[in-house]
């Protein structure tokens, strides 16, 4: 591909896209020829390219130049260690289409690496999503621990829990965290983080090898209201403490600092680490995660990311304001 010229290069490009519209986000060859403003002859001739160029494989195996400008731009932009921007749907900006791919295959590299491996998850929507693209693995030398509960205040299960879902998929020794995700009182949080294998559980987050966590916006559509964890009075009272952002149910403010108000002070999961040394992946996208994701950027609460073409375009314009 290095001895094309530029026209040739941007064919490939226009393939690769006409490609992930079909292959991944599952749009009709009508709906790609909208899209991409071409014919519907020519969406079909690029699609037929892409695979005739070997591109498409079980994940689309080429990068988008356009994706690669913009995940460079965000690098330099905030420092970070790493960063993977793919193609959004322009109809639909919002919609996680291969954000779950490209998080599986920053996973699967280090499910197959022959060191032993301690990676720590978050959970979460996107996070959950990339576990469902794993494939099954046998990877009995790694561990995998959880950073944060997975019950309700009523004992409920979290339906978005990483460790036990991904554990099935890969056969690693794991570490669940069944503990609420917020304690009624500090008492009871200092508690629960008194009990041995809770401190072992943490001492293993701590060691980490690699962190994959997700990014919730607090609004409305908060997951952490949405899914129960915080009730209507609550998520008031955190919007009104200044609160943009959570991560493992860590709330931060607009320039990603975390918040000294009541709620964090009973937040059970596992402490942050501002300016890890070692990767911690953010996997977000969408136009309600923005701010939240630029916030935690700012606070360097995390130091890779995953997002897609949309949110990659509204982070770097709001950043520079």
């Amino acid at each position: 591909m290095d001895n094309k010229s530029n026209s040739e290069l941007k064919r490939l490009d226009d393939a690769a896209r006409a490609a992930w519209l079909y292959y991944v986000a599952k749009n009709t060859q009508d709906e790609i020829a909208q899209k991409l403003d071409v014919s519907r002859q020519s969406a079909q001739r690029l699609v037929a390219l892409a695979v005739t160029e070997g591109l498409v494989k079980v994940r689309l195996d080429h990068p988008i130049a356009q994706c690669m400008a913009l995940a460079q731009e965000l690098k330099e932009k905030f420092a970070l260690l790493n960063c993977e921007v793919v193609p959004s749907d322009g109809v639909s900006p919002n919609a996680n289409h291969g954000l779950a791919q490209c998080g599986a295959a920053i996973l699967e590299r280090y499910l197959k690496s022959d060191t032993p491996k301690i990676i720590a998850l978050g959970t979460g929507r996107a996070l959950k999503a990339c576990i469902d693209e794993l494939p099954t693995m046998q990877c009995p030398n790694h561990k995998i621990v959880s950073m944060l509960g997975n019950m309700k205040s009523d004992g409920a299960a979290s339906a978005f829990d990483t460790v036990v879902s991904m554990a099935n998929r890969v056969n690693a020794i794991h570490y669940p965290m069944p503990l609420p995700v917020i304690a009624s009182s500090v008492q009871e949080k200092k508690m629960l983080h008194s009990l041995q294998p809770v401190k072992s559980i943490l001492s293993l987050v701590e060691q980490a090898d690699v962190t994959f966590v997700g990014i919730g916006q607090i609004t409305a559509s908060s997951p952490l209201f949405i899914d129960g964890f915080i009730n209507d009075d609550e998520l008031d009272v955190v919007i009104t403490d200044g609160a943009k952002g959570e991560i493992i149910s860590w709330l931060y403010d607009v320039n990603g600092r975390l918040l000294k108000n009541e709620t964090n002070k009973r937040v059970v999961s596992a402490p942050i680490t501002v300016n890890a040394a070692k990767p911690v992946y953010g996997i977000a996208a969408g136009e309600d995660k923005v701010i939240a994701i630029l916030a935690a950027l700012r606070g360097k609460l995390i130091n890779s990311l995953v997002t897609n073409e949309y949110t990659a375009r509204a982070l770097l314009k709001l950043a520079s304001k």
